[in-house]
């Protein structure tokens, strides 16, 4: 058993949407130029495919850290989990010859059927003592899939077959391996290191990437469950295990805290890089498949999207046919939960159903206590003033009113920054983001629209290695403050660095 049944399922709604993640892009029609070039996650390739591009791995390996008594009888579990491409393609029936003819789509009674790249999941399991890995039994366990094909006819509403649905796959062959081993030193970790690997051997050359796909493991992510053992954040690991989690080698995947917070028995490695203990949104309606996906937007426009192109999305993919149902019956309330969630809310008190439940003794505050300026407004920091704050430059004292030539480039620059180079420009304040770095905020000198940019509280804005002052700046603080608008920098703090 790989971990509890409740702490399993949470963490499969998080690994459900990483095998998705890319799979169908919006607008979720086949014709769009982007579903051209799909599945760019945790794609492992057969070993032939290297000769195309030597940047496809056909390997991917885990590696993190757990704490076991030596005497423990845990059992590492591991479930590797990944899609593989099943081709569906579309025939029609010469009425003529009977003969069956292969077309990229066919209409029938209103229902289009067309020529499409689906895929099937798969799973496989591979079980094994602690104790047996750690005195160097390492297991291997060989993944044999076999080459499939169907056919489903195509019936018309008067009962004829106009057509049918041939499904097919490759056959694939692959390896999955665990072995652990003590790291040195007092503490005695458990490195725990997990390989899957592609060992599939095309009958005939490989020519395109589309060849390659047929073959390949594809959002490739494994699950490791340690029941007995407490796995150590590869994220956040304590000081005395840090420079082990540094050693560990991580393939193509990164590996985290899995299930609810409190989970410690449950790892999740995947091709994309998440946080511990990850979770699906609480907001979101269901998978959008989309890679990065936004829900709100893409509902959004999903929703604009005319009659004949949902019925195109609707005849791309069974999954795109679900996504388009649900979202033309997505009801009001739920389209508004996608527009925002408050997180510094916290959880409601256990038994608690209503405010009037609440005593003036159950809380330190208000229960929904919002905080009085937010994070991104500069007078949530006290300690800060664009008005007034310096920067030392090449010795001199920068601040606003402080006259600067602009030597953008030292770290970045863009094309924008080809006309700025070696211009005089006025410091009108020094902020700091939320990383805790500083910025000059100036306007150039011989702009017109210098006053107008300024009321707006719009700047450009450099790292002080990016400007050379002109001149010694000794006036008092409390006259430069007095010089300034002091709106201007707080507007020209909150939209950040840009240019």
């Amino acid at each position: 058993m790989i971990a509890t049944a409740e702490h399993l399922e949470h963490a499969r709604r998080v690994a459900d949407a990483i095998l998705y993640e890319g799979y169908l892009l919006y607008p979720y029609r086949q014709s769009a130029q982007k579903n051209q070039a799909r599945f760019q996650f945790g794609v492992l390739m057969p070993p032939g495919y290297a000769d195309l591009d030597p940047h496809e791995r056909s390997v991917s390996q885990t590696q993190c850290l757990a704490e076991c008594a030596a005497d423990s009888a845990a059992e590492v579990t591991v479930l590797a989990r990944f899609l593989q491409l099943r081709r569906r393609c579309v025939q029609c029936l010469v009425p003529q010859t009977g003969d069956w003819k292969s077309v990229h789509s066919l209409e029938l009674d209103g229902t289009r059927h067309t020529t499409w790249e689906e895929a099937v999941e798969r799973e496989e399991s591979v079980s094994a003592p602690l104790a047996g890995l750690l005195q160097g039994g390492a297991l291997t366990q060989r993944v044999q899939i076999a080459a499939t094909e169907t056919a489903e006819n195509l019936v018309a509403a008067d009962g004829r077959v106009a057509g049918r649905m041939i499904r097919c796959t490759s056959a694939i062959s692959a390896v999955i391996s665990v072995a652990a081993e003590r790291t040195p030193g007092p503490y005695g970790a458990v490195r725990l290191t997990v390989r899957v690997e592609n060992h599939t051997m095309p009958s005939a050359g490989l020519s395109t990437r589309e060849d390659g796909l047929a073959l390949a493991l594809i959002a490739a992510h494994v699950l490791i469950g340690l029941p007995g053992g407490t796995f150590l954040s590869m994220t956040e690991p304590p000081e005395w295990a840090a420079a082990e989690v540094a050693a560990c080698q991580n393939i193509g995947t990164w590996p985290v805290l899995a299930g609810p917070a409190g989970c410690r028995d449950l790892m999740l490695s995947s091709p994309v890089i998440l946080y511990d203990h990850p979770e699906v949104a609480a907001e979101s309606a269901g998978d959008m498949f989309d890679a990065t996906e936004i829900d709100e937007i893409l509902t959004l426009r999903t929703l604009a999207l005319t009659d004949a192109e949902k019925k195109e999305a609707r005849a791309t993919d069974a999954k795109a046919a679900d996504l388009m149902d649900r979202l033309d019956h997505l009801p009001p309330e739920m389209l508004d939960r996608l527009h925002g969630a408050i997180r510094y809310l916290g959880p409601a008190r256990s038994g608690v159903s209503s405010a009037a439940d609440i005593s003036a003794d159950d809380v330190d505050g208000p229960p929904t206590k919002k905080p009085d300026v937010p994070w991104w407004d500069p007078g949530a920091d006290t300690t800060v003033s664009p008005a007034t704050d310096h920067v030392t430059v090449n010795g001199v004292r920068v601040a606003a009113g402080a006259r600067v030539l602009m030597r953008p480039g030292s770290r970045r620059a863009d094309a924008q920054d080809l006309f700025l180079a070696g211009r005089e420009a006025i410091v009108q304040a020094v902020v700091h983001d939320v990383d805790g770095n500083v910025h000059v905020a100036v306007t150039p000198a011989d702009d017109p629209a210098a006053d107008l940019q300024r009321s707006h509280g719009r700047f450009l804005y450099f790292a002080p290695d990016e400007v050379e002052p002109l001149e010694t700046d000794d006036r008092p603080e409390a006259e430069l403050a007095a010089n300034q608008d002091p709106v201007s920098p707080v507007q020209g703090a909150q939209k950040g660095k840009s240019r």
